[in-house]
């Protein structure tokens, strides 16, 4: 019989910092994208100004996100 594949263990070592990343990352192209409205067709505009919204919540849940693992983190919880 084959052996079964495991899963990799959780490992949360880096959130906190692959976390910063991702937000510097998002906040990067969301004011990338501020500056591209200005040469924006009306409807690429539209779609601009959308996508940021996403970017500005899912900005938001990750820096939820990169508090829980600093409380994790600081509780040794790993």
């Amino acid at each position: 019989m084959p052996q079964e594949k495991q899963p990799n263990p959780d490992n949360r070592h880096n959130n906190v910092e692959r976390l910063h990343d991702m937000i510097e990352n998002t906040k990067s192209k969301l004011h990338e994208a501020e500056i591209s409205l200005e040469f924006a067709s009306p409807e690429e505009r539209e779609m601009i100004q959308s996508k940021n919204e996403r970017r500005k919540q899912s900005i938001e849940a990750m820096e939820n996100e990169m508090q829980d693992e600093m409380n994790a983190r600081k509780n040794g919880e790993y």
